[in-house]
């Protein structure tokens, strides 16, 4: 005697799905040689960047969103951002010293070579220019930073790779200084500091915190290996640099 349920949807559908799956090997699920998916905490101070960045995540079935209280076990953190600034660059530190996460970025613009340089630094496996992060963009960097590539477009590279070689001239050579050695942020700050403004007026001036005008100009005190802010505009003086 036949049994009803043999010939019902629900005894069938098991089979339909065996032989659906095996009839394509290809697909993401099936791959063995990456997870099946890939873990991702999105951090993004703008609250439209972030829900855009996460409403185009979502859709993809390779992907698995993990919010901010479960970031500690996400396998990939992907940081948007206008621009490297202070808040940025201290979010990335805090990111390179979490052992199971590798850290993407997607970024409006770099102000500079050093900028670059200061993301790759503090761990940042991969660029995406934020005007072309659609959904397959996004999604292929996930997955390459997820298998421990790196990316990052060409002209940034390019732009890397000078400003690392204008660093190791400057080391062989302290005294061949050009206007390279200054971003327009540092220079404009020591332009303002050699008129006679104290930070609160620059702060005012350039529309930065007075936290981040502290912060430039001791990097490049620090950085030309100066004493103090007069030796810093002694020294951009001297040498044409602003």
């Amino acid at each position: 005697m036949t049994c009803p349920q043999a010939n019902s949807p629900a005894a069938s559908a098991p089979h339909s799905s065996a032989a659906h799956t095996a009839t394509h090997p290809n697909r993401w699920s099936a791959s063995a040689d990456r997870p099946k998916r890939v873990s991702v905490t999105v951090y993004a101070p703008d609250p439209v960047l972030h829900v855009g960045i996460v409403h185009q995540l979502r859709q993809r079935p390779e992907i698995d969103l993990v919010d901010d209280t479960g970031a500690g076990g996400a396998e990939v953190s992907l940081v948007a951002v206008d621009t490297v600034d202070d808040e940025a660059s201290a979010l990335l530190n805090r990111l390179r010293h979490n052992p199971g996460t590798r850290t993407g970025l997607v970024v409006g613009t770099f102000e500079s070579g050093d900028a670059l340089q200061r993301a790759i630094e503090s761990g940042v496996a991969a660029v995406l220019r934020r005007a072309e992060a659609d959904q397959d963009r996004l999604l292929n960097l996930v997955l390459a930073i997820a298998n421990g590539e790196g990316v990052l477009p060409g002209d940034l590279l390019a732009k890397l790779l000078t400003h690392v070689g204008s660093l190791q001239r400057s080391a062989l050579d302290p005294r061949a200084a050009s206007l390279s050695t200054l971003t327009p942020r540092e220079a404009e700050m020591l332009r303002l500091v050699a008129e006679g403004l104290d930070t609160g007026e620059i702060a005012r001036k350039t529309a930065y915190s007075e936290r981040t005008v502290k912060n430039v100009l001791h990097e490049v005190i620090t950085r030309l290996q100066l004493r103090n802010r007069a030796h810093a505009v002694g020294y951009a003086l001297r040498n044409g640099l602003i």
